[in-house]
């Protein structure tokens, strides 16, 4: 018995191998291209690198203006998770806390636009956001997000609250905490663990989005992402794919780098946003 759980972890963990090599492959063409000249990623894309050489990074680096960029990805991405976090922590607490029609009702209109794909409202969106001025600003940008965002967290948020004792709240009540002193003193702290998931998750979403800040921010050289930056190589009759490559390397380090520091957080997060109460 207990040999045949060993060998179906065995076979688990072969299977899990190859499906993160299936996931990692873009990535890696995407970096050993980087370090490519055009002729060679014509002659044959899945190969090494002749020469391993900078020369790509340095000229993408100038080319696109990189800090100029990187500020702009960090403006949205800062704006944006500190508006979803506000808005959803808050929600969630009061929707959980509520007992009544209107607050199972509330909640399911909070957490229904996640069934509703973008691509079906972005001319809404797009329309809305101009009639708002929010449109060509990165802080425009960084406000739209509060609405794509908040769903998913809220769902989140809402699941963990309710696994947190009542008495927690009347203990405070006592003690003179109301209101948002309760909350920012008392059951904020207390989310540590899923506001970290939530965090990670939308920093990988929002800063590696490509869609929205391409309807929204494309006009202007100072609004563009870094995202956006890596399609200004790829064009109808010249492609500099070695460029793109390396544009998008550029791009998605940051935020693999929060990842790897984060992860551990991401899984224990949704566990128990998702089974408490």
């Amino acid at each position: 018995m207990k040999s045949q759980i060993k060998v179906g972890r065995i076979i688990l963990e072969i299977v899990m191998v190859l499906i993160s090599i299936v996931f990692l492959y873009p990535l890696f063409l995407a970096i050993i291209n980087s370090f490519k000249s055009f002729g060679e990623v014509m002659r044959d894309v899945i190969a090494l690198p002749e020469k391993i050489t900078f020369s790509n990074y340095s000229y993408v680096w100038e080319y696109i203006n990189y800090p100029k960029l990187f500020m702009n990805n960090m403006v949205i991405t800062i704006i944006g998770l500190a508006g979803i976090i506000l808005v959803s922590a808050i929600a969630s607490y009061k929707l959980a806390r509520t007992k009544s029609r209107m607050s199972i009702v509330i909640y399911m209109l909070c957490i229904m636009p996640m069934l509703i794909p973008f691509q079906s409202i972005m001319l809404t969106v797009v329309q809305l956001a101009k009639q708002l001025n929010l449109s060509d600003s990165t802080v425009g940008l960084g406000f739209l997000y509060w609405g794509f965002g908040a769903p998913l967290a809220v769902f989140i948020y809402h699941g963990f609250v309710k696994g947190i004792p009542k008495e927690i709240d009347e203990s405070a009540t006592i003690d003179g905490a109301s209101g948002f002193r309760l909350f920012f003193s008392v059951i904020f702290p207390l989310l540590k663990s899923v506001t970290t998931t939530i965090v990670i998750i939308d920093v990988m979403w929002i800063w590696n989005d490509f869609l929205l800040p391409l309807l929204l921010v494309n006009g202007s050289p100072d609004t563009k992402t870094l995202t956006l930056a890596a399609y200004t190589f790829v064009g109808q009759y010249t492609s500099d794919w070695q460029y793109a490559m390396t544009a998008m390397v550029m791009a998605v380090l940051p935020s693999i780098i929060v990842f790897m520091f984060l992860q551990k957080y991401i899984v224990k997060g949704v566990v128990a946003g998702a089974v408490k109460g």
